[in-house]
């Protein structure tokens, strides 16, 4: 009970900071500004990345392409989506709207051992921080303890300008963690071609490596078989 009191004051006291409201327009802007292009893509009818169909991802998204009003309609809602992030009234809708939106995203690029990951996972925390900063409108939506509205109420009346360091210290953390545990999290990725593929082979794998980048670009197998084939060639090597 002591801990969540903690975390109620640092909640009331952070709806009360300059430095909180504005990294949440930051958030807000920034993920909106993130599905517009993308977004406006789709609802022209134009394929969405120049990935290869033989890439994992580009293989999805071809697919995604021919899917007639359905990729229209995830475009439009992109839109949509970015619009309400952008209008203070309805960021909370909007938020609540991206989350399932870039989770699905941010799992597919990691499925796929896609190089964008590091921005797909930061735009996932930043929907994260906003989902959190608005808990005092969605709290009732959910199945634990609630702050108290008062509380809340009072401490943002009382707004401070004092600079929250152990909060963006955690945010740069964040954002660091995300980029190293990617460089380390898969031992070869497809890359976004093949010379991009190629260029990341080096060391006595650099064989097993050319293989595996032909046949995700050249043969267009599947990103499983394709793995299957470069620990087992890594394998006879050992």
């Amino acid at each position: 009970m002591a801990t969540f009191t903690r975390l109620e004051k640092f909640y009331a006291e952070a709806k009360g900071n300059k430095w909180f409201r504005g990294f949440t327009v930051f958030c807000r802007i920034t993920l909106a500004l993130g599905f517009i292009p993308s977004g406006w893509v789709k609802t022209i009818g134009e394929r969405f990345t120049a990935l290869s169909n033989n890439h994992p991802l580009g293989n999805y998204f071809e697919a995604l392409h021919h899917t007639g009003f359905y990729y229209t309609f995830i475009g439009v809602s992109q839109l949509l989506i970015a619009l309400l992030l952008i209008i203070p009234r309805t960021a909370i809708l909007g938020a609540l709207l991206y989350f399932p939106i870039i989770l699905n995203i941010c799992i597919l690029t990691y499925a796929t051992r896609f190089e964008g990951t590091r921005i797909v996972t930061l735009m996932l925390l930043a929907n994260l921080y906003l989902l959190f900063w608005h808990y005092d409108r969605i709290k009732y939506i959910l199945p634990f303890n609630q702050i108290k509205e008062a509380n809340i109420e009072t401490q943002k009346k009382s707004s401070t300008n004092k600079f929250p360091f152990i909060f963006f210290g955690c945010v740069i953390l964040a954002i660091a963690s995300v980029i190293i545990i990617n460089i380390f999290l898969f031992d070869i990725r497809p890359g976004n071609s093949l010379i991009e593929c190629t260029n990341g082979c080096a060391g006595s794998d650099k064989k097993a490596c050319e293989e595996f980048c032909d046949c995700i670009h050249n043969q267009g197998k599947p990103l499983e078989k394709c793995l299957e084939k470069y620990h087992t060639a890594k394998k006879r090597k050992e």
